[in-house]
């Protein structure tokens, strides 16, 4: 997760709305994705800073938390519980001078990334005694390290959702793919990181998502693009054609006079969306596509210069 503000990334500030975060990212993802800068490592990743960003900004909680506790919530070893009553304790102070938390059967416990932290003996000294916590003698059970690591998909398996053997140091994972994962989503695989120490649990695995570019579609957010070729004599007179889709062919209709650059719409046949919101649209961008090169080719085209009564290019300056 990134250490620069949220907000800053998204360019946003703190007091904007939802509609207002998710138009920025949008105007952003754009902007970056990896499909328009191919090649461009600076723009990838300030592509998937921005995600990130946007993953918890437009989530309600985890906005909350964030405004609250900044870059500490985004810790893998954040725990709400403890936030709450540290809320508690910042409103209405410690109970007859006691610590601020219950720390259980430990005054010695893992927070986040940073190791282990003896709190007995800091809020003893805090708080005039040990009075709120109890300390335990002997090894201290603590969660084993997470990992990360990086999966490569298709964008068919983004789009349908999968599963799929990966290999991380030596051991084979199963993976389940959600559909409706992108550039930067992760994905936990839970007592797949580090050894836990003196007993205590396993820590997890987050794999972050890289989509494989797709050698005929495009992604704009949760919308695909494709290129349809279409002959002269379909875009002229109209014709119904076979179209691609992920879950199999459709029929689509090309309207009679069909221009290239025009986008046929089928609705719902984008990409999912990861939080159960409406999926995008497949756009089909019509793609005129002439005959071989021959005299046939220009000897037939001819007529067709008297029926053109405006300059195509009129309008056009740089």
């Amino acid at each position: 997760m990134p250490e620069r503000d949220l907000y800053e990334i998204i360019g946003v500030p703190r007091t904007a709305t939802h509609d207002e975060i998710k138009r920025a990212y949008r105007k952003l993802a754009r902007k970056y994705h990896p499909d328009v800068n191919p090649g461009n490592k600076a723009a990838e990743e300030r592509f998937k800073e921005v995600t990130a960003a946007f993953e918890v900004l437009s989530d309600e909680k985890r906005r909350k938390l964030y405004d609250e506790f900044g870059p500490d919530s985004l810790r893998s070893g954040f725990d709400e519980k403890k936030a709450e009553q540290y809320r508690q304790w910042k409103r209405h102070g410690a109970p007859n001078g006691g610590m601020p938390f219950d720390f259980g059967d430990f005054s010695t416990v893992n927070v986040g990334d940073y190791g282990a932290f003896d709190f007995g003996s800091i809020f003893g000294d805090l708080f005039g005694g040990a009075r709120g916590g109890r300390v335990r003698r002997g090894p201290i059970p603590s969660q084993g390290a997470h990992a990360e690591a990086e999966i490569a998909i298709d964008l068919r398996d983004a789009v349908l959702g999968a599963e799929r053997d990966l290999r991380v140091d030596g051991r084979t994972l199963r993976v389940k793919i959600p559909a409706g994962v992108t550039d930067g989503s992760r994905i936990r695989l839970g007592g797949q990181g580090g050894r836990g120490v003196h007993g205590g649990p396993a820590g997890d695995l987050y794999l972050e998502v890289r989509l494989r570019p797709h050698p005929h579609l495009r992604r704009e957010g949760r919308d695909l693009y494709l290129d349809l070729p279409v002959t002269i004599p379909e875009a002229a007179l109209g014709a119904e054609v076979e179209l691609p889709t992920f879950e199999g062919p459709v029929r689509l209709r090309v309207p009679a006079g069909a221009q290239s650059g025009m986008q046929l719409r089928l609705r719902g046949k984008g990409m999912p969306d990861l939080r159960g919101g409406p999926r995008g649209d497949l756009y089909a961008v019509v793609q005129l596509r002439l005959p071989p090169d021959g005299s046939a080719l220009r000897e037939a085209v001819k007529p067709l210069a008297e029926l053109y009564k405006d300059d195509p290019r009129a309008g056009i300056s740089l």
